[in-house]
């Protein structure tokens, strides 16, 4: 099983950006926004929960999960500071401090996420 860790993050969304900074110096970040009452974020989830069983243990990952409906200022005020179009679902991937890769809907897939890991 993956080393995978949840990441709690602060409800400031500058504040949660400056951790997702600090988190993605030693291990990747991935932000997963998602509706608790949409298909297609369901699909998506279930998509980055099939990835994350296949994730090697050498390679551990950070998940920071956002209810886009319960934690809307978060939601929509990270993707603002990061100048990025809101969207639901959306994986926002973090490596080295930077946001490297941003994707949402039907382009969240298994490979996808093995390609933005670099595999």
């Amino acid at each position: 099983m993956t080393q995978t860790r949840e990441l709690t993050l602060p409800t400031d969304p500058e504040a949660a950006l400056a951790a997702l900074r600090e988190a993605s110096a030693e291990a990747h970040v991935v932000v997963f926004k998602k509706s608790p009452i949409c298909p297609t974020s369901t699909r998506a989830e279930f998509e980055f929960k099939q990835w994350l069983k296949d994730v090697d243990d050498a390679d551990p990952v950070r998940i920071a999960w956002i209810d886009v409906i319960a934690e809307r200022p978060l939601a929509r005020g990270l993707t603002s500071a990061l100048d990025v179009a809101h969207q639901s679902p959306q994986a926002l991937w973090f490596t080295g401090g930077d946001l490297a890769w941003h994707d949402s809907h039907g382009a969240l897939t298994c490979a996808r996420f093995t390609e933005a890991n670099g595999g």
